[in-house]
């Protein structure tokens, strides 16, 4: 008789959630779930870590006090089976409660932050936007250096059906304005960009 192994009987998505769960990623590496594959990112650059102090700071004081900006919390989309790791996700604080090893639903986001890289453009610009319009989270913030018109952000607002119906785009030098919850504008002249 063969071995039972230890997924026996789950289904795709919980096999690849439990190996990510089980994954021991050095400090400052991530590992995703995107697309149906577990992807490890390398720690960040300075420009990219920047960036994202620039905003953690401006999101903190903005955001009502109920609501964390954390860094690097996965953030599950059980709808595609998704787990993703964004730079900054503004979140209820009573949401991070529970079991560490559990990501977080995606739903429970006002707001998620991808600040670019190289290595991970396409998956921020495509795969990522697609799964937090399916979540739905209701704003998505792309911080993209290297995007094909030069450096600039791009607010996603109003997901409907797995599409966000509102895109604002921002050159960097120019305010960013992030909506209610936050009321904020953010200086986005201090973004490094690419050398």
């Amino acid at each position: 008789m063969a071995e039972a192994t230890p997924y026996e009987g789950f289904s795709k998505a919980d096999r690849m959630l439990r190996t990510w769960q089980e994954l021991d990623v050095p400090d400052g590496w991530r590992a995703e779930i995107v697309d149906g594959k577990i992807t490890i990112m390398a720690p960040p650059s300075k420009p990219h870590n920047f960036i994202a102090h620039l905003l953690h700071r401006a999101l903190t004081k903005a955001a009502p006090d109920d609501l964390g900006v954390f860094q690097t919390l996965g953030v599950g989309i059980p709808v595609l089976g998704e787990v993703y790791i964004p730079d900054l996700v503004v979140i209820p604080e009573d949401a991070v409660e529970g079991d560490p090893s559990n990501p977080h639903p995606a739903e429970d986001a006002l707001l998620v932050v991808e600040i670019v890289s190289k290595s991970s453009a396409d998956a921020d610009r495509k795969k990522k936007l697609w799964g937090y319009a399916h979540a739905p989270v209701p704003l998505y913030l792309l911080i993209d250096r290297w995007a094909e018109e030069g450096p600039a952000a791009f607010l996603y607002e109003d997901p409907k059906n797995g599409a966000y119906l509102k895109r604002t785009t921002v050159r960097f030098g120019d305010p960013l304005y992030l909506p209610e919850p936050f009321d904020l504008e953010i200086d986005t002249k201090r973004f490094p960009r690419p050398e």
